[in-house]
């Protein structure tokens, strides 16, 4: 479970319900028909959303929306220093005993991209040839990810434009009653403002964090198949495993690097 993402929508949830309650003078009943018994404004800003949605997308990639949103509450078990480890240690072994002796490790492998690299290797697979076609599927799963993080990012972009429609219509109903029942003006300036707010909140504390959050894992999980694919190469040809170390460690930054290097001085 990512604590960042639960901390971040529990405190934006209670901040909102905070700053719109204490609008309405902490009553219960003001709140529940100023805010939430808004049918037009849910009404035209979800259901416009969702349309434009459907409209910008396939199906399937709509319905795709929940399981994506997985990825933003959960935390890989796999990170790049586990990966260099792991990939440091077949180095070791390559080395010592040969390529075939990798036979026995790749069904112990739970990721299933280094998996399939190491068996390329053991299959004799050239290197370069190796290498690209690590990199063609490393290539098609950035591009699944920016069609889940264009998903939600489409939805940021209709949910305000589907408020400012809504505010419009509220107006015009609002411009009607001048001269007329002026009990309508009211609901119909609630309309207005209620449906800008619903668009603003769904974009700004919902969407556009998810998008931003997919983003990072999906960087994350690129570095790591990166960290992958460079290993798997040097251990096909057969370098030293400090080298491998020392080549894989690259990819990472600075403090990652280090606290690798005081774990390294502990194990020694």
């Amino acid at each position: 479970m990512d604590i960042a993402s639960l901390v971040g929508l529990i405190m934006g949830t209670l901040f909102v319900f905070y700053g719109s309650f204490s609008a309405t003078q902490y009553q219960f009943g003001p709140f529940f028909q100023l805010f939430i018994n808004q049918p037009a404004s849910i009404a035209i800003t979800i259901g416009g959303t969702l349309a434009s949605t459907m409209l910008h997308y396939p199906m399937p990639q709509v319905m795709s929306i929940i399981p994506i949103m997985k990825n933003v509450f959960s935390t890989s078990a796999e990170t790049p220093n586990a990966a260099i480890e792991t990939l440091v240690s077949l180095a070791e072994k390559a080395r010592r005993e040969g390529l075939l002796s990798l036979e026995s490790d790749v069904d112990a492998q739970e990721n299933k991209f280094l998996k399939k690299g190491i068996q390329l290797v053991i299959d004799g697979t050239d290197p370069e040839l190796v290498r690209e076609i690590m990199e063609i599927e490393l290539e098609y799963l950035e591009e699944r990810h920016k069609v889940g993080v264009g998903l939600f990012e489409a939805i940021g972009f209709y949910a305000p434009a589907f408020g400012l429609i809504g505010t419009l219509v509220g107006l015009i109903g609002m411009l009607r009653t001048l001269g007329g029942d002026i009990s309508l003006m009211g609901p119909n300036m609630a309309t207005a403002l209620v449906t800008t707010l619903y668009g603003a909140t769904i974009a700004n504390f919902i969407t556009l964090p998810i998008a931003g959050k997919l983003k990072v894992r999906s960087g994350e999980e690129l570095q790591l198949k990166q960290v992958m694919i460079q290993g798997i190469i040097c251990i096909q040809e057969g370098n030293n495993p400090r080298i491998v170390r020392q080549k894989l460690m690259s990819f990472l930054s600075p403090k990652m690097r280090e606290s690798m290097e005081v774990e390294e001085g502990k194990a020694a």
